[in-house]
């Protein structure tokens, strides 16, 4: 569970630069024309475990069908006509911290706290952190993520979180250790990460960014509110709002579940904060998204409030994790007991940023339903006095995963291309002082390329 500091390092590095599997990302190329120089040198400090390869295509196009990513971890994140970058060629070094939790078996290795972290030939001085959406694992965001700034010449690094999947609730002693975690781990991933990028190209990166989606978004608005000294800014795709009264997922989720069991009513959804408009996407996240969420996110802060549902286990096929626990259509998070508002506050958001942050998030959001996330999160930086660092842009038709736009292309619009336009204008923003378009709603073109473009400046300004 906990992070550990005082861990001895690895004694060496393990390299495979003679790789003939067809399907592993291509052959290394030879050592002595730069490719990969300086990998034996390379210790990720703290690790427990580490592994590296020299690999001739770092992106997912170089990747798919090897070790070294997870395309089944991705599903759903990305619509499926999305054009990404390919043919970067680097060093891959993927291994663990020590931890005593056990829910990530990648590489056949069932230990949490596992990371990826890529060094590209081509580095631009900087540097690239993020931490899995969901309950996902630490290849999640390769497409969404890695592959745009890897093309850019950063440096970039990923946590599985420290716990993963649908019983990450069960790691740790007291309610809220495994969210507090994802902190930690986090944090410990990006000083790993800046002392092993010194190593590969002999100085510490000038730039460091963190950035994430869902709950990586969430771990973005933390860093940059607690570990500011580790960053020069992020961009947070739709991030978890876990806060103060009333400002987080077990507030309106339940309002979802009983939706979903009949005991709720379209008003009292709207009341909840879910938007108009979204109806169409209800029944898919009935069966999908709230039910599960709710119950293994109750479970973490509230254990004592249905012991039963989901017990020991959320269950390993779908119709267990994902059936809802009828108990929490009448939760009431505001009734229940000091200590499980404790439990939350010990990982709340302040909206006290200390760098540059952009935050981008759909409309049509029915998992975090904007008006009670990203528009509550945009209010606590005003009201730090923190506005200055931070713009928001609402994307018209966007939702919370970007694969349902190939089930609704006429309604919904993907956010990826928005994220990376977003990414370039934090990194113009804190790099060259380009002041980044005023907060504003990004309309949907009436025609043109929904999946892989997106101008920041068009739609309406917002004032809030």
């Amino acid at each position: 569970m906990r992070p550990s500091h005082g861990v001895p390092l690895l004694a060496a590095v393990l390299t495979a630069v003679a790789m003939t599997a067809p399907a592993q990302a291509g052959a290394a190329r030879a050592a002595g024309d730069g490719h990969c120089a300086r990998q034996e040198q390379v210790r990720v400090p703290g690790a427990a475990r580490q592994r590296g390869v020299c690999l001739a295509d770092l992106t997912t196009a170089g990747l798919a069908g090897t070790p070294y990513t997870d395309l089944a971890d991705q599903a759903g994140l990305t619509a499926a006509a999305t054009r990404s970058p390919s043919g970067v060629p680097g060093v891959q070094i993927d291994g663990y911290f020590p931890d005593s939790s056990r829910f990530n078996d990648t590489h056949g290795w069932a230990h949490d706290a596992q990371f990826v972290i890529r060094l590209p030939d081509r580095w631009n001085g900087g540097l690239v952190v993020t931490g899995a959406p969901g309950n996902r694992k630490q290849y999640a965001t390769d497409e969404a993520i890695s592959d745009h700034v890897l093309a850019r010449g950063y440096a970039y690094a990923a946590t599985d979180k420290g716990n993963s999947g649908a019983d990450f609730h069960r790691d740790g002693r007291r309610p809220g250790d495994a969210v507090a975690e994802w902190n930690a781990r986090t944090t410990q991933l990006t000083r790993a990460a800046r002392h092993a990028v010194a190593q590969r190209y002999g100085h510490a990166p000038r730039r460091t960014y963190m950035t994430g989606v869902s709950n990586g978004g969430y771990l973005t608005r933390w860093q940059l509110e607690k570990h500011p000294e580790l960053y020069d800014g992020g961009v947070d795709w739709e991030g978890t709002l876990w806060a103060g009264e009333g400002r987080q997922p077990l507030a309106s989720l339940p309002v979802a579940v009983a939706w979903t069991l009949g005991r709720a009513t379209d008003d009292d959804m709207y009341a909840a904060g879910f938007a108009r408009g979204s109806e169409f996407l209800w029944p898919y996240h009935a069966q999908a998204y709230w039910g599960v969420t709710q119950k293994i996110y109750r479970a973490e802060f509230d254990p004592a409030y249905d012991p039963g549902c989901p017990g020991s286990s959320s269950g390993s096929a779908p119709e267990g994790f994902l059936t809802p626990c009828p108990s929490d259509a009448d939760y009431d998070y505001s009734a229940r007991p000091a200590s499980v508002h404790r439990a939350v506050n010990r990982v709340a958001l302040t909206g006290r940023i200390g760098r540059p942050l952009i935050t981008l998030h759909g409309d049509l959001d029915t998992l975090l339903p904007k008006a009670v996330d990203s528009d509550v999160y945009d209010d606590m930086i005003e009201a730090s006095g923190r506005g200055r660092l931070h713009r928001y842009y609402t994307v018209r038709d966007g939702t919370h995963v970007d694969g349902l736009y190939d089930t609704h292309p006429d309604r919904l619009r993907p956010i990826l291309p928005c994220y990376r336009s977003a990414f370039d204008a934090l990194t113009a923003w804190v790099e060259r002082g380009v002041t980044p378009p005023a907060d504003r709603t990004i309309e949907r073109p009436a025609d043109g390329d929904v999946v892989d473009s997106c101008a920041l400046d068009s739609g309406e300004t917002v004032t809030r």
